[in-house]
């Protein structure tokens, strides 16, 4: 049975913050990580969930939402997939940036409810929310984006082989990134550069959005 999160816990442990590269867009965040992840651990029974990796704008998505809402990854009257969709940030930048109709794909129950819950803070509609869709060919889409999905060895052993599929049935394949080893840039094609602003402390992270020729 597919669990279903209540969109009270979402908004009741976050707040709404917009991300510093994509002030269009607002997301409820979390502050404090530790508190929110031990409340969700709680929520769960003590099954100790996954980290709350939904509850941040990261670099590669808002890299990706960037180059969506300033054109330079055409989506306006296409199908798209947001993979790993995480807080929603793409797939919401997606639809104010056109797109016909969005599925925002992550495994966690807790993205899931966060997709729903931002994009009607967003006033936004078209956005589907799925679970994991990594096991089976890809939907019927024109075009994917992938926000920060290479962000270890097993879950890129398991994203590529995906992604390579997508793009042999004619699909663009975006992918956001800030520098992690795992991304086999020697295959990508970089189609924008930006520097994304640290969500904690000064600084920015250097962060490609590169395409999957």
């Amino acid at each position: 049975m597919t669990r279903v999160v209540p969109a009270a816990f979402v908004r009741a442990h976050t707040q709404v913050r917009r991300p510093s590269l994509v002030p269009e867009v607002r997301l409820h965040v979390a502050d404090d990580v530790v508190a929110l992840w031990e409340a969700m651990e709680d929520a769960a029974g003590g099954a100790g969930e996954d980290p709350p990796f939904w509850a941040a704008a990261w670099p590669g998505g808002q890299a990706l939402a960037r180059a969506v809402l300033d054109g330079a990854v055409p989506v306006a009257g296409r199908r798209v997939l947001d993979l790993g969709s995480g807080s929603g940030l793409v797939a919401v930048a997606a639809v104010l940036a056109g797109a016909h109709h969005v599925l925002a794909s992550d495994v966690d129950p807790f993205s899931r409810t966060a997709v729903a819950v931002n994009a009607v803070l967003n006033g936004v509609t078209g956005i589907s929310v799925i679970g994991d869709v990594l096991h089976r060919e890809p939907p019927d889409v024109d075009v994917v984006l992938a926000g920060d999905v290479c962000y270890d060895r097993v879950m890129t052993e398991r994203v590529l082989p995906f992604l390579d599929r997508a793009r042999a049935r004619g699909c663009s394949v975006l992918v956001g990134d800030p520098g992690r080893p795992y991304l086999p840039h020697e295959r990508l094609e970089p189609v924008t550069v930006l520097d994304v602003p640290e969500t904690e402390g000064p600084g920015s992270r250097r962060t490609t959005v590169w395409q999957l020729p």
